[in-house]
């Protein structure tokens, strides 16, 4: 596995970016535009959502702890059933959104219950709110398409978001890299 290169602040934030909202009504290209840049700028979407998680724990550290444990457990557990269990893989397979989903709402549950959401949230929403806007507003630019253009031609080398990204059943497409 390789470690995607980090971007500079200008192109990742600063002069060099460019920021539209996506047209809703062609979903496609805006799921493409979305995994292209996650893809692009996962070194950059990692630092920043450690920062902005480390600067929430900072504030709170025992609820956090919890909460993360907490997440830790029940993603841990449809790792290891969907690797150990032929059914749970084969649910995973058929239905990621909905597994992951219903996974996110048993961990909050079990947050909820210990008192610890309002910081979960924070900590560890607010990180990927983050990125997920970012990833659907940045438009890309010619280097980034042409890493879209590797990566589903399988040129390019497997990255953690490249896995993080295969684990939910999401894959890139190469119909809207123009």
């Amino acid at each position: 596995m390789d470690i995607a290169p980090l971007r500079s602040m200008d192109e990742f934030l600063l002069k060099d970016s460019r920021f539209q909202v996506p047209d809703f009504n062609n979903v496609d290209k805006f799921f493409n535009r979305l995994v292209s840049n996650l893809l692009y700028y996962q070194t950059n979407y990692f630092l920043s959502a450690l920062i902005i998680f480390l600067l929430i724990g900072f504030l709170n550290p025992g609820k956090m702890l919890v909460g993360i444990l907490v997440m830790c457990a029940k993603f841990g557990l449809l790792y290891y059933l969907s690797n150990k269990q032929a059914q749970v893989k084969t649910v995973k397979k058929e239905h990621p959104t909905l597994v992951m989903l219903a996974t996110f709402c048993a961990g909050y549950f079990f947050i909820y219950q210990s008192g610890c959401i309002l910081v979960f949230l924070m900590g560890v929403m607010l990180p990927i709110v983050f990125v997920i806007v970012h990833a659907s507003l940045r438009l890309r630019n010619l280097k980034n398409k042409i890493a879209s253009v590797a990566g589903v031609t399988g040129v390019a080398k497997k990255t953690p978001m490249a896995l993080i990204l295969d684990e939910w059943g999401i894959e890139p497409d190469m119909k809207y890299i123009s």
